[in-house]
């Protein structure tokens, strides 16, 4: 059995941690002894949070700006040494409804909004994994965690086209970091399937993932249970609810295909 993630962790950086699920990870770290360091870009709701749970720290971040990833990390890094675990959970998801155009039709389409979520979803992560990564490496057993989506897997919900491919793109980002750094830092995924959250705050209606409207939605309580169950056992892949049949299909085909073409 892998040795328990949560014995690697003593200081944790989890960015979107003023709510969701990125609150409950947090809560969770700080019950278990981890010193917890959330980022986001309300003050307002980062001072909150940090106040209701205890967190180390806050600092305000925009994951889609680099320049800001950049200051931010390095003043994080600086005034916080003992680091030595990156969750990247922050991300947005919007709705996106490709244009209908006739022949010879002359049509403007804004694409400001899903240019900011490939920011967000995949800039954010890659910028700071690569800014937090020399740093982690000097602790001889750091952690990255990115959170992913099982729509990553199963790109299902066809009104978020981008979503579903900026989490793709998370899974096989995390996929290969954990084979290039096996034995130097420990990479895991976590996969969730719907959450009630406000992830869906932009769509027409925002609460069809909370329970009442979707029997198939993870409370924050039931979700939080199984990433902790994860993180006891020292997975490298945490995919709750019923992103765990999903995954699976993935897993027992292509995923073994990977560790074959890999060695790893």
């Amino acid at each position: 059995m892998s040795k328990s993630t949560l014995d690697l962790i003593d200081t944790a950086v989890i960015t979107g941690g003023a709510g969701g699920i990125g609150r409950a990870m947090a809560e969770c770290l700080i019950k278990h002894g981890k010193k917890v360091i959330i980022a986001g870009r309300t003050e307002s709701n980062l001072k909150k949070t940090s106040e209701e749970i205890g967190a180390t720290a806050y600092y305000v971040l925009d994951t889609g700006k680099p320049d800001m990833v950049a200051e931010v990390s390095r003043k994080i890094l600086a005034e916080h040494p003992e680091v030595n675990c990156l969750v990247n959970n922050a991300g947005v998801q919007r709705p996106f409804q490709f244009p209908n155009v006739k022949e010879d039709q002359d049509y403007s389409f804004d694409l400001s909004k899903a240019d900011q979520e490939i920011d967000i979803n995949i800039r954010g992560p890659m910028h700071l994994t690569v800014l937090f990564l020399p740093h982690l490496l000097q602790k001889k057993g750091g952690v990255v965690m990115n959170v992913s989506s099982v729509l990553g897997f199963l790109p299902s919900s066809v009104i978020n086209p981008v979503y579903n491919g900026t989490k793709a793109w998370v899974h096989f980002f995390t996929l290969n970091m954990r084979t290039q750094y096996a034995g130097k830092v420990k990479v895991v995924e976590i996969a969730p399937p719907t959450v009630s959250t406000a992830l869906h705050r932009e769509r027409t209606d925002p609460n069809d993932n909370s329970k009442e409207k979707n029997q198939s939605a993870l409370s924050l309580e039931e979700f939080i249970t199984e990433v902790e169950a994860g993180w006891k056992e020292g997975k490298d892949l945490i995919a709750p609810g019923p992103a765990g049949k999903v995954v699976s299909v993935w897993q027992e085909g292509l995923g073994k295909k990977y560790e074959e073409v890999t060695g790893s």
